[in-house]
């Protein structure tokens, strides 16, 4: 006879909210019902957020002022950390996520096949029968800009539904404070090996007082693109800036050449050309020492973790 006893993982459920009072009593009080531990994470908010959280026995962790998405999940990982959770699930406070699904989000953890878990809303076509079409178009392309980058292959990369392992909560940093860190936390998993999988999820856009976001998605797509390209900078710097910056300093060797060749004959410097020259090779040298520099950090921190 086994005499292993399974024991229970300790399930964490971290919300991050930013004046939400509308909505958190449901999103805590239904989260309860499938966490050991409902952390949720204050960001700044003017309204009775926090203390109609604090009030249903959640955690609350507190920013003086509004942080930010990024902002909020790092303080609400490191809060994880600190509980020692088997499992970390984040799901968003304005009504989107149903906090019934967690079972489903954290079932391929618990199970261990996965590290990192994505709630998706294009698994299953139900998942956005609520969504509003430029949304949808809007998630599409930043996931397949991702999976560009990344080693995985995901449908929902903008999903902040999610459940991560132990050594997922252990093994991730980030550093982004805006929406960028839901394709950075994405980044740095594929990057470290964490297995990624992703479970069918749905999501509230309407509802009777309107559309149930609270992210501007202009803002929202803008600030995730901008990081996706630093992250893509960043991770090979020789090939995006290295190699722009070679035909940016032939360009300007190129207009020198010309301008001398003016210059021979009719024994004038033509401005424009001089410019050019200047211009060219000084933004190839900018480039090309940015990308040597660059080049060393991301190997100096390789070498030595962050």
């Amino acid at each position: 006879m086994d005499s292993a006893i399974k024991m229970k993982p300790f399930v964490v459920v971290g919300i991050p909210a930013f004046n939400e009072e509308p909505t958190i009593a449901r999103i805590v009080l239904e989260a309860q019902k499938f966490a050991d531990k409902v952390i949720v994470c204050d960001d700044g908010s003017t309204d009775y957020t926090a203390k109609i959280a604090e009030s249903l026995g959640a955690d609350v962790v507190r920013h003086k002022e509004n942080g930010g998405y990024g902002a909020s999940i790092k303080s609400l990982f490191l809060r994880a950390h600190e509980l020692n959770a088997d499992v970390f699930v984040t799901l968003d406070a304005d009504g989107q996520h149903e906090p019934n699904e967690i079972p489903f989000v954290i079932k391929p953890i618990i199970e261990g096949e996965a590290d990192v878990v994505i709630g998706s809303r294009f698994v299953d076509r139900n998942g956005t029968a609520e969504m509003p079409l430029y949304r949808q178009l809007g998630a599409r392309l930043i996931t397949k800009m991702v999976n560009g980058t990344a080693r995985n292959s995901m449908t929902d990369s903008q999903s902040g539904f999610r459940a991560y392992s132990h050594i997922a909560l252990d093994s991730l940093r980030f550093f982004e404070d805006g929406m960028g860190a839901s394709v950075e936390i994405l980044f740095k998993a594929s990057k470290t090996d964490l297995r990624i999988v992703e479970v069918p999820s749905t999501c509230k856009y309407n509802s009777s007082d309107g559309d149930t976001s609270s992210k501007n998605p202009i803002t929202h797509g803008m600030s995730v693109v901008f990081s996706l390209i630093r992250l893509i900078v960043e991770e090979r710097p020789l090939l995006f800036l290295g190699v722009p910056s070679l035909f940016c300093l032939l360009a300007g060797v190129g207009f020198g050449i010309w301008m001398l060749q003016i210059y021979s004959i009719e024994l004038v410097i033509e401005t424009n050309v001089a410019l050019a020259a200047f211009s060219f090779i000084l933004i190839g040298f900018f480039l090309l020492s940015t990308a040597i520099t660059l080049y060393a950090i991301t190997r100096m921190s390789e070498k030595f973790g962050k």
